[in-house]
C-alpha cells in the first residue's frame, strides 16, 4: 500500500485527513463507501483520474453490508421480463467466480416445487404487461421454463452444470427431511460469498493501489454546498473540509435522495425495502440443508432462502417497504416469519430463538414504484445526472445489486469520463480483485503456497490465512515474521499481530468495524463479552482511547443469545 493513502496512514484520529487537507480538490467525489460507490472508484482510480471518495460510516456498512451473500442472476427475475439484468447478472457472477475466486464460490441451488401448473397464467401476464400485484406461486412447468433460460444465459462455457429436476420420491431420497408435500425439486448452480465486506475491501485496495491519483476515506460525510464547495466533515473529530471536485457521483444506496437534499436540491427517486436475516446455529438445520442453497416460495408469494455458511445457516429474506428516517432492525415479527418459513420445508427440524447468533437487516436501494408488491419492483439499475451549485454535474446511481457491482461501477466511471473529457485506458472485465490475483483454486496448489509463504507460522496456519485473505495473506504473513505472532485468548483463530495489521492498515476506527467488517466474529457469533473487551485492547493501544472509550466500544455491540458466552 502506497504512503500517503488512507489505508496506510497512521490512524491516529489528527492526521488520517491529512492528504485531503493539504490537497481539498479532485477531479471526482464519489459520496458513498458501499460496493457501487467502491466498484467507481476502483473503475475511476484504474483511469487514472484524480478521484477521492469518501463514505460518512464505516466502508460497506450500510445496504452492501445486508445482503443474502449471494453472487446469481436472479431466476425470479425472468418472470418480471428483465432479460437484460439477468443475462448481465449471470455475465457478472461468471466473471467474478473467476476474478475473485478466494471469496466467491459456486453455490448449488435447489428449489422444492410444491405444484406443477401454478403461475401458468400470471407469470406471462406480469412478463408482457408488467401488471402489479401480488405474484402467484410458481409451479414446476414455469420453474422449469425459467431454468432452461438460466441455462442458456449462464453456463460459462459449460462449467456450471446444468440445472436438473428430480421427482417427489428422489427428492426425498437426496434430503430426507424435506416436506412430505414437497413433488419436486429442480437444482441448478449460482454463487455466493462467505465474506461479502472483504470483497468489498478488496475492491477499495485495487483503487487505492492504482495511484497517488485515488484517495479514500470512511467515517467522512458530504453535504452543504456552498460557493461552488462541498463541505466534508469527519464524524470522528468534527473538522470541517471545503472540497471541490468537477464532478460528483452519488453511490449512497437507499439514502440518495436524503444525500441530494444535504447538497441542495430535491429528488425522489429512492422507495427502498428492508430486508432481514437471521444466522442459526443449528446442526441438524446444517445437516438438512446437504451443502446447498435452498431457495423456494413461500406461502405469501415470497422468495426466500437458506443455506450453509461459515457452519452456520443463514435464513432470510424480508422484503419491507421502509421510512429511511427510521433505522432498520430485524424485529421478532420477521423472526417468527423465518421460523415459520423453516418449518414449512423442513417441518420435523425445531429451531428456537436462543440458535440465533446473528441478525442483520438493510434497506435495498429500490427505484422509487407504484407496484403493490415490493418483490416484483426491478432489482436493475439507472444513473440519474442533475446539477448542483455553479452547474457540478451530479450523477446519482438509483438501484444496483451486489452481483452487478463490477459492469455498474464500469458503466458510471464511463458516464463520468464523458462528462471530464477522458477515455477510458482499460476495462476491469479480465481484473482479479485484490486477493483473487494469483490465489490457488486446487487443494494441492493451496498446500504449496502455504509452505512457501509460511515464514515463522505453521502450515495450517498460513492456510488458514490464505483462505481468509486470498493472496492478500502474504502482507499479513510478513507482517507476522516481523511481528511474531500470540493467538489471541478468547478469539484463538485470530492473533494479536494479524489484528494489529488490520487495524494499521484498513481504516479500523470503531470495534463494530473489526468484529463486523474486518472479520466474521459478529456473523458467526464467535463473540463473548470477554473477545470483546481483548480486541478492544488492541485497538485502544493504536487509536489513543482511555478506559472509557474503550468501555464504551465493547457495550454498544449487540451479543446474541447464541453465541458463545
Amino acid at each position: 500500500m502506497r504512503a500517503g493513502s488512507e489505508l496506510s496512514q497512521s490512524t491516529g484520529q489528527s492526521s488520517r485527513l491529512e492528504n485531503l487537507r493539504d490537497s481539498p480538490k479532485a477531479q471526482v467525489l464519489i459520496i458513498g463507501g458501499g460496493i457501487n460507490g467502491l466498484a467507481t472508484f476502483r473503475d475511476l482510480a484504474l483511469q487514472g483520474i484524480d478521484v477521492v471518495l469518501v463514505e460518512q460510516n464505516d466502508y460497506c456498512s450500510g445496504a452492501s453490508a445486508a445482503s443474502s451473500h449471494m453472487i446469481h442472476g436472479g431466476v425470479r427475475y425472468l418472470e418480471n421480463g428483465e432479460i437484460r439484468l439477468v443475462k448481465e447478472s449471470l455475465e457478472e457472477r461468471n466473471r467474478l467466480l473467476k476474478a475473485a475466486p478466494h471469496y466467491v464460490k459456486p453455490l448449488k441451488t435447489t428449489m422444492p416445487i410444491f405444484s406443477i401448473f401454478s403461475g401458468l397464467i400470471s407469470a406471462p401476464i406480469r412478463l408482457f404487461t408488467h401488471a402489479q400485484g401480488k405474484p402467484k406461486e410458481r409451479g414446476a412447468i414455469l420453474i422449469k421454463v425459467g431454468l432452461l433460460l438460466y441455462d442458456t444465459f449462464g453456463r460459462n462455457g459449460g462449467t456450471m452444470p446444468r440445472h436438473r429436476f428430480l421427482g417427489q420420491k428422489k427428492s426425498k431420497a437426496e434430503m430426507p427431511s424435506l416436506n412430505k408435500d414437497v413433488k419436486f425439486t429442480a437444482t441448478y448452480y449460482d454463487a455466493a460469498m462467505d465474506n461479502p465486506e472483504r470483497l468489498a475491501l478488496d475492491v477499495l485496495f485495487d483503487g487505492l493501489a492504482a495511484g497517488s491519483n485515488a484517495r479514500s476515506y470512511n467515517y467522512v460525510s458530504a453535504g452543504a454546498r456552498s460557493g461552488g464547495k462541498t463541505v466534508l466533515k469527519d464524524m470522528l473529530t468534527g473538522e470541517e473540509i471545503a472540497f471541490t471536485a468537477d464532478v460528483i457521483v452519488n453511490t449512497t444506496g437507499p439514502w440518495t435522495d436524503m444525500t441530494n437534499r444535504s447538497l441542495g436540491f430535491d429528488t425522489g427517486y429512492m422507495a427502498g425495502t428492508k430486508g432481514s436475516h437471521i444466522v442459526l446455529d443449528n446442526k441438524e438445520l446444517l445437516q438438512a440443508c446437504d451443502n446447498r442453497e435452498i431457495f423456494f416460495e413461500n406461502r405469501d408469494g415470497r422468495i426466500v432462502l437458506m443455506y450453509p455458511i461459515l457452519g452456520k445457516v443463514l435464513v432470510g429474506t424480508t422484503d419491507i417497504p421502509h421510512d429511511m428516517s427510521e433505522p432498520a432492525v430485524c424485529t421478532d415479527e420477521e423472526v417468527d416469519y423465518f421460523f415459520k418459513l423453516v418449518a414449512y420445508v423442513f417441518p420435523e427440524i425445531k429451531i428456537d430463538e436462543d440458535q440465533i447468533v446473528f441478525k442483520y437487516s438493510g434497506v435495498r436501494p429500490l427505484a422509487a414504484s407504484g407496484d403493490i408488491n415490493p418483490g416484483v419492483v426491478s432489482r436493475d439499475y439507472r444513473i440519474v445526472r442533475t446539477s448542483a451549485e455553479n452547474d457540478v454535474p451530479v450523477l446519482s446511481l438509483v438501484g444496483g445489486k451486489w452481483t452487478t457491482f463490477r459492469a455498474l461501477g464500469e458503466h458510471l466511471s464511463s458516464d463520468v469520463l464523458k462528462l471530464l473529457g477522458k477515455n477510458r485506458v482499460l476495462s476491469t472485465q479480465k481484473l482479479p480483485i485484490g486477493g483473487g490475483k494469483d490465489f490457488p483454486t486446487a487443494p494441492e496448489a493451496q498446500q504449496t503456497w502455504a509452505e512457501d509463504n509460511r515464514g515463522l507460522v505453521s502450515e495450517e496456519r498460513a492456510m488458514q490465512l490464505l483462505l481468509r485473505y486470498g493472496t492478500r495473506a502474504k502482507a499479513i504473513l510478513e507482517y507476522i515474521a516481523a511481528n511474531p505472532e500470540t493467538m489471541l485468548t478468547h478469539s484463538s483463530g485470530f492473533s494479536d499481530s494479524e489484528i494489529d495489521f488490520l487495524v494499521k492498515h484498513e481504516s479500523v476506527y470503531r470495534l463494530e468495524d473489526l468484529v463486523n467488517r474486518r472479520t466474521n466474529l459478529a456473523f458467526t457469533g464467535s463473540m463473548s463479552t470477554s473477545s470483546l473487551k481483548e480486541l478492544a485492547s488492541i485497538l485502544q493501544k493504536f487509536l489513543g482511547w482511555d478506559a472509557a472509550r474503550a468501555s464504551s466500544e465493547v457495550s454498544e455491540i449487540y451479543i446474541e443469545a447464541g453465541s458463545r458466552v
